[in-house]
């Protein structure tokens, strides 16, 4: 499984479309994460400010774009070549933020 963070407004706005963020337009590939508590991190460094935020579990199976593992040699991280399927997405979570609004867990989205 894929995880992939993203605002709620952005999940929301074509839900009869493939999902295709900005990234993929700006630099040909949606970025994903490896798991939830890598996710978690990046809600809480790059998306710290951004409210309602969530993260698609994605069934790297289910998709028609190239997966490529791309980073360093000790992280590495999926890269979607291509729009993401609604299909593909197996689970969406709400990310839960603390007092301080550090991102903690994931809940299922309602």
């Amino acid at each position: 499984m894929l995880f992939h963070v993203v605002p709620v407004d952005e999940w929301t706005a074509d839900m009869d479309r493939p999902y295709a963020p900005a990234s993929l337009a700006a630099e040909g590939f949606v970025h994903c994460s490896p798991d939830g508590p890598a996710a978690l991190a990046i809600a809480d460094g790059p998306y710290r400010d951004v409210p309602n935020l969530l993260v698609l579990q994605i069934d790297e199976a289910q998709l028609s774009a190239e997966v490529r593992w791309e980073g360093s040699e000790d992280m590495l991280f999926p890269h979607v070549y291509g729009p993401i399927e609604r299909g593909a997405v197996t689970a969406v979570f709400t990310v839960c933020r603390d007092a301080d609004g550090h991102a903690r867990e994931l809940t299922p989205w309602a």
